[in-house]
């Protein structure tokens, strides 16, 4: 079973974008999910940037819609 997604809007979404967020979200486990998940979109989303944090946690920077999506891996 995979870790639960915490979602921070940092980005003050309204309700409903926040809500039709959280179900495209929804089932995404680990990081390969999310890359398929970024390439089925249209137009597909690709990875914008990887920031490291440092040797164990990266930052994942994907554009959904008009705002960027950053997931913290490690």
């Amino acid at each position: 079973m995979g870790a639960m997604l915490t979602l921070k809007d940092r980005a003050g979404l309204d309700s409903e974008r926040l809500a039709a967020l959280k179900t495209e979200l929804d089932g995404l486990t680990i990081l390969q999910d999310v890359i398929r998940w970024g390439f089925a979109q249209t137009p597909p989303s690709d990875v914008a940037d990887v920031v490291i944090q440092d040797e164990f946690t990266h930052d994942v920077v994907l554009p959904w819609r008009d705002v960027f999506l950053v997931f913290d891996t490690t």
